[in-house]
């Protein structure tokens, strides 16, 4: 039997300004329901992001040890990451003062309090032993 992921989806209280968000980010194209609930950010060949609105989203509250991460988002990028992180910052999103490991990732949080990682590619393989 194949099995294979097509979408994440992420609640958030503007599931277009969301998709936008990442339609910057990523490329790719938008579409939001009729009702404004529901977005979708189609990219070609790649797992597709879904936005879905939750009016009360709480954003993670990171680093605590107390509520750790239930997931968040992780990108290969192929430009500078100063200039990537530059265009994220345009885009709307910040950048937490605790950065883990700033010479192999970043840590970002989009609009609605969402972490994601934005790595070059050469440091997102994993290493076979």
């Amino acid at each position: 039997m194949a099995v294979s992921l097509f979408a994440v989806t992420l609640d958030c209280p503007d599931p277009e300004k969301l998709a936008r968000f990442y339609e910057g980010f990523l490329g790719g194209r938008v579409h939001v329901a009729d009702d404004g609930h529901f977005a979708v950010l189609v990219i070609e060949g790649e797992v597709r992001l879904d936005f879905q609105r939750a009016d009360n989203p709480a954003p993670p509250k990171w680093p605590d040890p107390t509520a750790p991460l239930r997931h968040h988002l992780e990108f290969a990028i192929d430009e500078e990451p100063d200039e990537m992180e530059r265009r994220l910052r345009e885009l709307g999103a910040s950048v937490p003062s605790h950065q883990p490991d700033d010479d192999h990732f970043r840590v970002y949080v989009d609009p609605a309090g969402h972490l994601f990682c934005v790595a070059p590619r050469a440091n997102t393989y994993v290493r076979e032993d």
